[in-house]
């Protein structure tokens, strides 16, 4: 299922005060960033596509569901307007930078333009006002931002170090420093009910110090919703962190206060060779996606965009029963035998 990117453009803007929501665009354009601009039948085919995606998974019933903000309609339709309005952004930054497709490049997309678009229906075809060649500009598109991608991050190839990179796995006991109410809002304890619930978390401490078995007493007085984690350096809050890193096999800690309350931990294991490696490749892609969108975001914001409200407003999901096509986003996989672009 292609991924969703929520990324900071047209409706999303980030602060960008270069993005203007106003009109002024032809009735099939659905918006505009600087000479990039989306029709209705490119914005349907990435709609339509990936909402037959998400049915397949979760079923049509989930249409129904809402939000306390939004309906999940809505939140469809504005991730695959931030996904098209991003890649429209790099399209123009790729030809800043020099980058391009190759004729070869060129020739996969239009094989797999014409293998999806011969996939369709003659009912598809007219009703979602599909043409070959907008299904051609499309994969292209969609190609050439992925290139754009990798020619940035290029050069982003840092020494992790295994120390960077492990993962330690530990158990622990969490004595809250809060309550919550009626309402299920988190309520911080008074200044003596925190000394309260820190001396219990001493005493405790002291029974497994003193011989008591680490988990029994967990099962007794962990006000947790988890008692053992795995995790790497950066997934947990800086105080947490410290202390459990510090940490040799079997070793339990002193107190740890944390935002959420007082913390015992006992680790459990130090290093894990083949999640350490993962780790690493984890990191490097977090660099990568770092640098990507540093360059992006100063890019964006020399960029003037405009959208379509009558027309994008106008745009629904397709409840015809008659429209299936889903299979967009497997033939740019099958043709470029890469992920699609989720960066």
């Amino acid at each position: 299922m292609v991924a969703i990117v929520m990324v900071a453009t047209m409706c999303s803007c980030k602060g960008n005060k270069n993005v203007v929501l106003t009109s002024g665009l032809k009735e099939e354009e659905i918006f505009r960033i600087d000479s990039a601009v989306c029709t209705k039948p490119e914005m349907m085919l990435y709609l339509v596509n990936t909402q037959k995606n998400f049915e397949k998974v979760y079923g049509t019933e989930i249409w129904q569901t809402k939000t306390s903000e939004t309906t999940i309609q809505d939140s469809l339709k504005e991730s695959v307007l931030a996904k098209l309005s991003r890649i429209k952004v790099m399209v123009l930054l790729a030809e800043e930078k020099g980058v391009s497709l190759t004729k070869e490049e060129k020739q996969k997309a239009e094989r797999a333009a014409k293998i999806y678009f011969d996939s369709l229906t003659p009912y598809e075809k007219e009703t979602l006002a599909l043409k070959e060649s907008v299904v051609v500009q499309a994969y292209e598109e969609y190609a050439l931002a992925n290139k754009l991608y990798a020619y940035l991050v290029q050069d982003v190839n840092p020494e992790i170090s295994d120390d960077d990179a492990r993962t330690i796995t530990v158990s622990h006991i969490l004595i809250k420093n809060y309550h919550q109410d009626a309402n299920g809002h988190v309520v911080p304890y008074s200044a003596s009910l925190k000394t309260e619930a820190y001396k219990r978390a001493q005493v405790i401490r002291q029974r497994i110090m003193e011989g008591e078995d680490f988990s029994t007493v967990q099962g007794l007085v962990n006000e947790g919703d988890t008692t053992q984690i795995s995790f790497r350096k950066g997934e947990m809050s800086e105080a947490y962190e410290e202390i459990a890193f510090s940490l040799a096999t079997e070793e339990v800690s002193r107190v740890v206060e944390t935002q959420e309350g007082y913390y015992i931990i006992k680790c459990l294991n130090t290093f894990n060779q083949e999640e350490t490696d993962a780790n690493k490749i984890l990191i490097l892609e977090e660099q990568k996606k770092a640098a990507f969108e540093k360059e992006y975001d100063a890019f964006l914001g020399t960029l003037i965009g405009n959208i379509n409200h009558k027309s994008w407003d106008a745009i629904s999901l397709v409840n015809d029963p008659q429209i299936q096509t889903d299979s967009f986003f497997e033939k740019y996989e099958l043709y470029f035998e890469e992920r699609p672009l989720e960066n």
